[in-house]
């Protein structure tokens, strides 16, 4: 068990190779946000960072890549679950960091819910395989026999994650997760005000057994030359103020190595008020509401609250009075106090950075709701409302960051005038609009999409599902263009790919289908004495095929499936109609009908090792077929997929249909749930 926040200062540890390992230096002591109480001593000195780089590209990168995806997707299924079970040893700890029970539970569990997120969908969406086709084959040749096919595989270098002070445990584990399941190692440099939280939930991770060798070390300290000893399959990642990024991104090894390096950076967030709210309408109480739940919530600590909320000049007073209604039953204390609403900052540093942003922008604002009292001790912050009147034409309110619980209230005229206030944030992570008009969300929307990573749109129909303003989810982009870093981190399988490279195969289909271990449009088939359907996956191959015998469609077919299913188009009616078609030389068959005959034409109906038919993918038809055509299928194994923890996987296969032999009418994947071993029945 880990123990609470000690009373004596401990000295954090870096993980190294293997090793836990403390500095060599005095370091920096870190106290508690709330009571200013030492916490930790934080040094990194004496740290061998080429040891740590050369441990995880040699050691923790071949043992990841090792894995399949749906192995590595398990993995962190385990560790998640296993933090899950811990968790109240991290809540216990996350107090010092100033957050209250609610500002830890976005922090801790929402961090493991992202992991288990990943987790989820590495295993539905991505092959339990080495290697990931990247969209669908490219023919580059008349005859076929040369193609072209993208493929992903992970970089063979070391993910480096420079991480915020503000979440600790969830802007690690949102970053690790992507990682990990992209197959490569990471080394976790956390913020040194909260590093204490990190080094904790890093030694229960640890503890689980469940990660290889290298695949996660840690550094709780300055990372001295590690930036300066990157090479070009290495990823950085960092998240912290926009100056630092920059100077980041300029490192000469990042440069000349062109590695790659993604940024989340400081971001003036938007939040707008449409023109057909009223004071007394539910889309102005949830713009209140949202405004300040993102003021209070971490302190207003978040990369993406909102700092600025721009609204119609006439609800500006009725929503500064809404607001200090809010503000003045939002209980500033203890954050351990069940009775506290807001948590304090995470360093006495933090709050002299407030301090200073808000006296700059109130160069051009005014204060409407002034800091009220905070306690004596600790890093406390009174939220701060402010009105920047001309906000077309002052810069500071878009310029500076108030990283607290300060919010500036921006009037506009009209929604070009909103449209054009929002934009001058010069790139955000996310905005928010509360409108119930279509039109005016259509308007918003598409005036300030291409300056924002997320846009989100609430109103009285979402309130009670929608997950707000400010809650970056593991589906969706988290990252912003310009200002907010030009990266993008999670977004489901985008942030995957961000950890592999993209590659472009060119070859015969035969030498593609060997490197990937899918079968590709032109490769050999292989017809043997079994059908394939009566294989299980221990006894498939890519490549095996069945070609049917033909079936004629007749007219009486056609009729016949047209009144039993009800769908009498008159293209499979009408035979001057269908004429008349451009596309039809007079009545054809459904398309329908066609994968009817296709599936009747190829199943091996008894019971046997294929135990389900799930759906089909990419189905096109190519031409129209008419009564009188013979139809034949080609079906060839495509892409085998075993499930690590059942008895069955999922296959693909290649279904072609022909008419008379030669034509393609119809052309798509087949997806069936084989047993693993042969069934013994």
């Amino acid at each position: 068990m880990l123990d609470a926040i000690p009373t004596e200062p401990r000295r954090l540890e870096s993980h190294v190779a293997g090793r836990w390992q403390a500095g060599t230096g005095e370091g920096q002591v870190v106290a508690d946000a709330a009571t200013g109480d030492p916490v930790a001593r934080i040094d990194a000195t004496g740290i061998d960072m080429g040891e740590m780089l050369r441990h995880g590209r040699e050691v923790g990168g071949p043992a990841l890549r090792e894995m399949t995806t749906h192995q590595r997707a398990m993995m962190m299924k385990r560790i998640g679950l296993a933090l899950m079970e811990r968790k109240e040893e991290l809540y216990a700890i996350s107090t010092a960091t100033g957050a209250t029970r609610s500002d830890g539970w976005i922090d801790i569990e929402g961090g493991i819910g992202t992991m288990l997120s990943y987790a989820s969908k590495g295993r539905r969406e991505l092959p339990n395989a080495h290697v990931i086709p990247d969209g669908a084959p490219e023919i580059l040749s008349r005859d076929g026999s040369f193609i072209g096919q993208h493929i992903l595989m992970p970089l063979e270098g070391v993910a480096i994650h420079i991480n915020a002070f503000n979440f600790p445990v969830w802007g690690m584990l949102e970053k690790l997760a992507p990682t990990w399941l992209a197959g490569m190692p990471a080394i976790v440099k956390p913020a040194s005000q909260t590093a204490y939280l990190t080094e904790a939930c890093v030694r229960l991770i640890l503890e689980t057994g469940e990660l290889p060798e290298g695949a996660l070390q840690l550094i709780c300290g300055r990372t001295g030359d590690l930036l300066d000893r990157v090479a070009c399959q290495d990823v950085v990642t960092f998240t912290g103020s926009a100056a630092t990024a920059r100077k980041l991104r300029n490192t000469p090894a990042i440069i000349e190595n062109a590695v790659r390096f993604t940024a989340e950076a400081d971001s003036l967030n938007a939040c707008i008020l449409g023109a057909d709210a009223t004071p007394d309408s539910p889309e102005f109480d949830l713009f209140v509401r949202e405004v300040h739940r993102e003021m209070t919530a971490k302190a207003g600590q978040k990369c993406t609250a909102i700092r600025r909320a721009i609204l119609p000049r006439a609800l500006v007073e009725p929503a500064i009075e809404a607001l200090r209604a809010r503000i003045e039953k939002t209980t500033i204390g203890h954050p351990g106090d069940a009775a506290t609403r807001m948590g304090a900052l995470a360093s006495t540093d933090q709050v002299e950075e407030v301090r200073n942003a808000v006296e700059a922008i109130g160069a051009e604002a005014r204060v409407a709701i002034a800091p009220g009292p905070v306690p004596e001790k600790g890093a406390f912050v009174s939220p701060c409302v402010l009105v920047c009147d001309e906000p077309l034409t002052a810069k500071a309110p878009h310029e500076i960051e108030a990283f607290g619980p300060v919010c500036t209230l921006m009037p506009y005229d009209t929604l070009e005038d909103a449209i054009a206030i929002a934009n001058r944030g010069a790139g955000s992570l996310v905005a928010s609009v509360f409108t119930d008009d279509t039109e005016v969300a259509k308007t918003l929307g598409r005036g300030i999409a291409k300056l924002h990573g997320r846009v989100l749109f609430g109103n009285r129909a979402s309130a009670k599902t929608s997950t707000g303003h400010g809650s970056p989810l593991p589906q969706m982009v988290h990252g912003g263009p310009g200002r907010a870093g030009g990266g993008e981190e999670l977004g489901g399988m985008r942030a995957v790919k961000h950890f592999m490279q993209r590659t472009a195969l060119q070859g015969t289909p035969d030498q593609l289908t060997a490197i990937i271990g899918q079968w590709m449009p032109g490769a050999s088939r292989r017809e043997t004495d079994i059908h394939p359907f009566r294989k299980s996956l221990a006894e498939l191959e890519i490549g095996d095929t069945i070609v049917t015998e033909a079936r004629k469609v007749t007219l009486d077919d056609i009729e016949h499936f047209a009144n039993f299913t009800g769908d009498t188009f008159y293209a499979h009616m009408d035979e001057d109609a269908a004429a008349r078609n451009p596309f039809f030389e007079g009545r054809v068959a459904h398309g329908y009908l066609i994968v009817s005959f296709a599936a009747g034409l190829f199943v091996q109906p008894d019971e046997g090792p294929v135990l389900a038919n799930y759906g089909v993918d990419s189905l096109r038809f190519m031409t129209p077929v008419n009564a009188g055509d013979s139809l034949r299928v080609q079906l060839t194994a495509k892409q085998i997929n075993p499930r690590e923890t059942d008895d069955y996987g999922e296959v693909r296969w290649d279904c072609t249909v022909l008419r008379d032999d030669a034509e393609v009418v119809a052309q798509y994947d087949v997806l069936t749930l084989v047993a693993k071993e042969p069934r013994d029945l």
